[in-house]
């Protein structure tokens, strides 16, 4: 793995193995054990979009490895008055070891890469949001005991979380189902992906009930994510119905599981009862966060494995 930039880019195996790494990184942080991280890295965190967990939990991450991490707002540094992309990547790359950028298209996180000679991490696009999709399947690991053979279902909006929840689920052996209303699909790249996988079914249907039907785990997110408030009301028209309540979780399993990779709005794709019940797994969901970006860092950054995992070199 050179870069974190979507899904897509990963086997199935390095998604469980970086799950590991969170583990194990997760484990040394509750014992107060310092990570094996080479000392004094420093990783760029460029933002065009408002943030609270995404920049908490790298700068934090960061931190705890043993590096630091510098905060630039697109608005404010040389990007907002028209730098390219590529000379931004070309001159970070002389003073930092990663770059992690949370942007709007795809392209630009593409694009930063190619011209980049550090490891480039997706802390969000609105193609793709691999770092939470990664936190989900480490927070579902650790309440299930597994991921292979579990059912997921997302229900809401075809957007970037569809996008790597089916991509992240169906990599890692688990049946999707994906309830999202006409003319919010999820991107045509995911369901051409989708026809290829062979060991998990997927499913795309308008039907919140037959999505949600026998699930282990439910997910959602908001209507109306960045840059699309002017579409609200519109959207609130197009998704009403798409909502996980409680007849909704009627229809899963008794222990079924609620993800949702915040912030959440109450009353809207979810009510506030189902969400209360749920609240341990979800804000657990948001710690792992944290632990599964730091494994990121650790893989992309020069990280020990063997002295993480206790074997000898």
């Amino acid at each position: 793995m050179k870069h974190l930039l979507k899904l897509l880019d990963l086997t199935g195996e390095e998604i469980l193995h970086i799950l590991d790494v969170a583990g194990a990184l997760k484990a040394q942080r509750k014992a107060g054990i310092p990570h094996p991280f080479p000392p004094g890295k420093t990783l760029a965190m460029i933002f065009s979009k408002n943030s609270t967990r995404t920049r908490v939990s790298f700068e934090t991450g960061i931190y705890q490895l043993g590096g630091h991490g510098i905060f630039l707002s697109s608005a404010e540094s040389q990007l907002g008055r028209g730098e390219p992309i590529e000379d931004t990547a070309r001159v970070l790359s002389r003073y930092c070891d990663a770059i992690m950028i949370r942007t709007y298209g795809q392209d630009e996180v593409e694009k930063l890469a190619q011209y980049a000679t550090v490891p480039v991490i997706n802390g969000l696009t609105d193609f793709a949001h691999p770092c939470q999709v990664l936190a989900d399947l480490m927070t579902i690991r650790e309440y299930k005991g597994k991921l292979r053979g579990l059912k997921i279902c997302y229900i809401g909006d075809g957007n970037n979380m569809a996008n790597s929840i089916a991509v992240g689920g169906l990599k890692c052996g688990m049946d999707v189902s994906l309830a999202c209303p006409e003319g919010y699909d999820p991107h045509p790249a995911v369901l051409e992906f989708a026809k290829t996988v062979t060991d998990a079914a997927f499913t795309l249907t308008r039907s919140p009930e037959e999505a949600a039907q026998d699930a282990d785990v439910i997910f959602t997110d908001v209507w109306a994510s960045m840059g699309q408030e002017k579409e609200a009301e519109e959207r609130r028209r197009a998704f009403e119905g798409y909502q996980v309540n409680d007849r909704v979780m009627s229809l899963a399993k008794p222990d079924c599981m609620v993800q949702h990779c915040l912030p959440a709005h109450r009353g809207e794709e979810i009510t506030a009862e189902v969400f209360e019940a749920h609240a341990q797994e979800i804000f657990d969901e948001a710690e792992n966060r944290l632990h599964v970006q730091k494994a990121v860092m650790f893989l992309l950054m020069g990280g020990d494995e063997e002295a993480l995992f206790g074997k000898k070199a």
